[in-house]
């Protein structure tokens, strides 16, 4: 079976990275029939848009896209294009697992394994600010100056958080699916349900009613604050959280800190029939074409789209093979590097050894 993928290799260390995870993805034995499309400021140089409708096309016809980072302009120009595909492909679960590796030195925890699912379109993401002075902030400080005794002025800026029912509910159902197809034990709902009591408070009695249908899950409920602090003290007693936008947002980052840092966290937007596979970590463009980031966290989002695709033998056999490298220690890039006095290797150099691997 041969499978059509959209690729998009990004900007930056996007196209270097990509080109890695390609060819390590090939030497796994499956058939791929590459489709690559353009987003962000190539896009805009050449179709006047950073999100061209073609490459939006493909990934709604080939179902699958493996992307790479792609910077967003600060302060500046568009919007970001992540953004920007999770709402108009309505990719509303985030998948960022976070897993320990033997060999990473960049960090002090071990045994960890754990899954963060994110809600993906809605809480304060949903974009709707007022600036400050203007007529829709002054309606807004009218109506919350009935109730608020601080010290807001006119100049002050407001953001709304939405929060549905329908939202919470699909990406509950989402992170309970994910923990029986993968035979995870717990599930834990993050929220600060005892201050926002209308939005955080409707996304957990959500959860809990949905948790009522997986009675061989574990389901517990934890606020964001205690959950930052336990994480810290010991992140083995967690497996899989699902949290809103924001809170999915900074816990993934903070998980990632836990197994050696964004160059080993892979991630994933899924929808319903729709997915893009990607890394977590942004597209660094002070060392592009220099050879030498890290594919690993590209390479790692890779293995989740296998998955997905239920190449489950290609999918353990890849990954199998990234810990090997890793473990080894000697051709990695200089974040993974534990002797200082070894020379590091470069980009395509750690997906030569990923494929040695592969081969034994």
């Amino acid at each position: 079976m041969t499978y059509r993928v959209t690729l998009i290799p990004g900007d930056g260390i996007g196209p270097e990275i990509t080109r890695a995870t390609v060819s390590v993805l090939e030497a796994t034995g499956i058939d791929f029939d590459w489709e690559i499309h353009t987003v962000g400021e190539a896009a805009v140089e050449k179709y006047g848009t950073p999100l061209p409708e073609a490459t939006l096309e493909s990934i709604r016809k080939n179902g699958v896209a493996l992307k790479g980072p792609v910077t967003t302009p600060i302060g500046k120009g568009f919007r970001s294009v992540n953004v920007a595909l999770r709402k108009q492909l309505d990719l509303y679960a985030c998948l960022r697992p976070c897993k320990s590796y033997p060999g990473v030195v960049t960090t002090l925890y071990r045994n960890v394994d754990l899954v963060i699912v994110r809600e993906n379109t809605e809480d304060l993401y949903i974009g709707i600010e007022f600036a400050r002075g203007t007529a829709e902030a002054s309606q807004l400080y009218d109506l919350i100056m009935q109730s608020y005794k601080g010290s807001l002025d006119r100049n002050s800026g407001f953001s709304i958080k939405a929060i549905s029912e329908q939202g919470s509910r699909r990406i509950v159902k989402y992170a309970f699916d994910y923990a029986r197809k993968y035979g995870r034990k717990k599930v834990s709902a993050v929220t600060k349900a005892n201050i926002l009591k209308y939005t955080d408070g409707l996304f957990l009695s959500t959860a809990r009613e949905v948790a009522r249908g997986y009675p061989e899950i574990e389901y517990e409920e934890v606020l964001v604050d205690a959950l930052c602090m336990q994480l810290v003290r010991n992140p083995q007693r967690f497996d899989t959280l699902v949290l809103p936008n924001l809170y999915g947002d900074i816990i993934s980052d903070l998980c990632a800190g836990l197994v050696g840092g964004l160059g080993l966290a892979p991630g994933a937007n899924i929808g319903d029939g729709l997915a893009i596979f990607e890394p977590t970590h942004g597209s660094a463009p002070k060392y592009t074409g220099l050879n030498k980031v890290s594919p690993m966290a590209q390479m790692l989002s890779a293995v989740l789209m296998l998955r997905y695709m239920d190449e489950t033998s290609a999918a353990d056999r890849m990954e199998a093979a990234i810990s090997a490298v890793i473990a080894e220690g000697k051709k990695v890039t200089y974040d993974l590097r534990r002797d200082r006095n070894e020379p590091s290797a470069g980009t395509s150099q750690v997906a030569e050894a990923v494929i040695e691997e592969l081969k034994k």
